[in-house]
Order: structure tokens, then C-alpha cells, then sequence
């Protein structure tokens, strides 16, 4: 389990992604653009909690992917002192490019598994990654 967090980890894949894609972006930036793509609107206290960052950083962040057209911010419905992050269309063609990327990276490394073993992983990992979740954060009652 540490290699796997440690390979998963490493800022090298990233990278990686990031040139699979073929676009200009700044590698600390990835983490927020695609978790604001996937779970946006979202504050940046909790963009900053889910990236593991201060959200001090995280703010700065979000202003550099805002002055790039990637994402703009907007008064929370609920709460119109707190500001969201949304994607921008020109954030979510990059995060196009990055899933297309994704995928080709992902046929590569599991491109000779036979359709069971990939099935098993995906279902077995989910499970993990849930009884990890709950145990972090258990579900209050």
C-alpha cells in the first residue's frame, strides 16, 4: 500500500498527465482545476482540505486558475460572503484533455488485464477507498 501511495503520490505523474494532455499548466495548479471541475462549486477551505494544502495557498491557486479563464468564482446561493469556485468551458476543455489523457495512460497500464481483473480492482479499490473514508471521517449519528 505505501508503494502504491508513494507512486500515486509522486509529482512526476502529474507531470506526466499534464504532457499526455498537451497543454500549458502549471503542475501545482492541476489538483484544484480538475477537483473544481469534478466537485465545483466548492469553497476553497474545503478545495484546500481535499488537496492537502493551506488554503491560503489554495486561494492564490484559484486566483492564478481564474486569471487564466479556467475557473471563476461566484457568491455561494446560500451564502453570498462565501465565494465558489466553478469551471469555466476553457476549464472544462482542459479537463477533457486531462481525462482523454487519463484514459490513454490507463490503457497502457492495464491495456493486458483481462476485463475480470480490471472489474475486481475498480470494485475492490471503491470498497477501500469507502471503509477508509468512514474511518477518517465516520458518519455522525
Amino acid at each position: 500500500m505505501i508503494s502504491l501511495v508513494s507512486v500515486m503520490n509522486r509529482p512526476q505523474g502529474d507531470e506526466a498527465l499534464i504532457k499526455e494532455a498537451g497543454i500549458k499548466l502549471d503542475r501545482a495548479l492541476f489538483p484544484p482545476l480538475v477537483l473544481v471541475e469534478r466537485l465545483g462549486p466548492i469553497g476553497v477551505v474545503e478545495l484546500a482540505e481535499r488537496v492537502g494544502r493551506d488554503y491560503t495557498t489554495v486561494s492564490r491557486q484559484v486566483a492564478k486558475l481564474e486569471s487564466l479563464g479556467l475557473v471563476r468564482r461566484q457568491a455561494q446561493a446560500g451564502d453570498r460572503r462565501v465565494r465558489e469556485s466553478v469551471i469555466t468551458d476553457e476549464g472544462k476543455a482542459m479537463t477533457g484533455m486531462i481525462d482523454a489523457a487519463r484514459a490513454r495512460m490507463a490503457e497502457r497500464v492495464f491495456g493486458d488485464w483481462d476485463a475480470k481483473d480490471f472489474d475486481d480492482l475498480v470494485r475492490l479499490m471503491r470498497r477501500f477507498a469507502d471503509a477508509v473514508e468512514t474511518t477518517i471521517d465516520p458518519p455522525s449519528t
